[in-house]
């Protein structure tokens, strides 16, 4: 894809093939073998216990022996992809009595302005 030999300098390589500038230069950092065993180790501890957070996690670890924080365990979860299994809220569920108004400006081409507006209006009861 990109060429380092070629004569094309490699800014113009990257802007024809769409990529930025830094994404050429980047080198991933290696996972350290600490990273490693942790995530190991989490992931045993998740199997175990979906519902168990970075900081439940956090206090398993330590338990077992493991000087970490919660905020690198969170982090370790996020790269891992998992999280924990709670009830989410359900701020805003809809009430299926209330009707549902059609948008009236959809597909219209709004190309002066004061053409088009939006009102909202709040009921209180």
């Amino acid at each position: 894809m990109i060429d380092r030999t070629h004569g094309l300098p490699l800014a113009q390589q990257a802007r024809l093939v769409g990529l930025s500038r830094s994404s050429l230069y980047y080198q991933a950092h290696p996972v350290s073998e600490r990273d490693l065993m942790l995530m190991n180790l989490i992931d045993r501890l998740h199997t175990e216990w979906p519902f168990a957070g970075a900081r439940m996690l956090r206090d398993m670890l330590r338990a077992d022996g493991h000087d970490v924080g919660r905020r690198h365990i969170g982090t370790l979860m996020r790269l891992m992809g998992i999280e924990a299994l709670y009830r989410k809220k359900k701020t805003s569920p809809r009430n299926p009595e209330h009707p549902v108004y059609p948008y009236l400006l959809r597909g219209l081409t709004i190309e002066e302005p004061n053409q088009g507006h939006c009102a909202t209006s709040i009921i209180r009861m």
